[in-house]
């Protein structure tokens, strides 16, 4: 069992940001019964002073300075410059000017030992922690952090490790700024993983949520709308589902055909707030507001 959460502010392209790490954390906390192994958000629209931001983990806190300077030392060798860089405990982020392919970035910096890439983006970024969503606030500020909408995450881990790099949200390698939270398990999972390996694709976990990133990331890619890519999802994934993207400039959800996990939206002129249970909508919405629970085979979309 887990919980998902997403918001996107409809007047974020004409008003500039709004405390969209602020209302995340205020829609997880009241579903911590759900899910107190790990906590996860992204946030979108950020003004990043740069051409990309990297979070990147490590395994070994003690490892951190020389991560740090030989992360620092692979976007140089890139061609990219470095912004800025700094450091918590086992995490590190970097804002760099880079004008190349993102993937090769990425495939460059994967290869340092012990690292694990949680995302990169031109104006979003995945803080993702053990724990529960408070404790990810103390820690990282989420809080502070503005944006024009985001997706959110608590975890009960039922298949894969607990560990941070098994939380929510998974960006889809090597794609920016793609991300995906996700409740229930897929069935096709090892066969679609199969598939993307074989076609080049780097996988950093044993997550089926995983999956669902890179395939939709790869829809996009071929030309295909957001909802479209929803849209063949349905077809294409097997099992029980419900999962929520985050994209550079909009917001979807998709459920399966049985509509066994649970969602529940709320919607005004200003804003569009989903997840997956109403209480975690009365901390955006003070004002009573119709609930409106998507039903099996559904997809929705919204873009700024």
């Amino acid at each position: 069992m887990c919980g998902l959460s997403g918001i996107l502010y409809k007047r974020a392209g004409s008003e500039g940001s709004f405390h969209v790490g602020n209302d995340l954390v205020m829609m997880l906390e009241p579903m911590t019964h759900r899910g107190k192994d790990s906590s996860g958000v992204t946030i979108m629209g950020e003004q990043i002073d740069g051409d990309l931001v990297i979070r990147i983990w490590t395994e070994n806190v003690q490892d951190i300075p020389s991560v740090a300077a030989r992360s620092e030392e692979t976007v140089r060798h890139a061609g990219g410059v470095i912004r800025s860089t700094s450091t918590l405990d086992q995490f590190l982020r970097l804002v760099v000017n880079y004008q190349g392919e993102v993937a090769d970035l990425a495939d460059a910096l994967i290869k340092i030992p012990g690292v694990a890439i949680h995302s990169i983006g031109t104006t979003s970024e995945v803080i993702k922690d053990i724990g529960t969503p408070a404790m990810m606030d103390v820690k990282h500020g989420v809080g502070e952090i503005l944006g024009t909408h985001g997706i959110g995450h608590v975890r009960m881990a039922t298949e894969s490790r607990v560990d941070v790099n098994h939380a929510h949200p998974f960006w889809a390698y090597p794609f920016p700024d793609i991300t995906v939270v996700h409740n229930g398990q897929l069935t096709n999972y090892h066969k679609l993983k199969r598939m993307y390996e074989d076609q080049g694709h780097h996988f950093q976990t044993g997550n089926d949520s995983e999956i669902i990133a890179v395939y939709l990331a790869g829809k996009l890619a071929e030309g295909q709308g957001l909802k479209q890519a929803l849209r063949s999802s349905l077809d294409d994934l097997d099992g029980t589902f419900t999962y929520l993207v985050a994209t550079k400039d909009g917001l979807g959800y998709a459920k399966d055909q049985w509509s066994a996990k649970p969602l529940v939206t709320m919607e005004t002129d200003d804003v569009i707030a989903i997840a997956s249970e109403e209480i975690s909508l009365r901390g955006v919405f003070a004002e009573e507001i119709e609930r409106i629970e998507p039903q099996n085979s559904e997809v929705m979309t919204w873009l700024l």
